[in-house]
């Protein structure tokens, strides 16, 4: 390993065990604590690395239901409109995209009733023109990160 590669090598490090020491993780890659340190400093100044956070299985914990929420945003609305559903707690990812809609959101609802009536509070925002939900049947790949290439 080079230290070109040692960014993607500690990337990938982190992503088979995100809570790896300094220690293991400079024994694993071969260079100091300081040396990992140093990097991982600068991979979060540099927005790469954007934080340490649990992945939740949020079935088992009662939110038994993935909504997908596609909608049009009225006129200049897009950006806070985007900004709202990205505030609003049970949505886990918000994405502005091209083509038939505007906004792709993903939430997570206990069950279809909790679903249907955050769904009925989110259009009745006056900044939706149009909207086309889908329920998840099976998460075939869900919060899947790849590894780096590291040559």
């Amino acid at each position: 390993m080079t230290y070109e590669t040692l960014d993607s090598e500690l990337i990938n490090a982190l992503l088979a065990d995100g809570r790896a020491s300094f220690r293991s993780l400079a024994e694993d890659l071969d260079v100091s604590v300081t040396t990992i340190s140093n990097h991982l400093e600068d991979l979060e100044e540099d927005g790469i690395i954007q934080g340490y956070t649990p992945i939740i299985d949020y079935g088992k914990l009662g939110y038994d239901v993935t909504g997908i929420l596609q909608l049009k945003a009225a006129g200049g609305s897009l950006p806070d409109l985007a900004d709202r559903l990205r505030a609003h707690k049970q949505m886990v990812s918000v994405y502005e995209v091209t083509g038939d809609y505007d906004i792709i959101a993903i939430g997570k609802f206990q069950n279809t009733d909790d679903m249907n009536e955050h769904i009925k509070e989110l259009l009745a925002d006056a900044d939706i023109e149009e909207s086309s939900t889908s329920i998840v049947l099976n998460a075939a790949a869900e919060y899947d990160q790849f590894e780096l290439d590291a040559e």
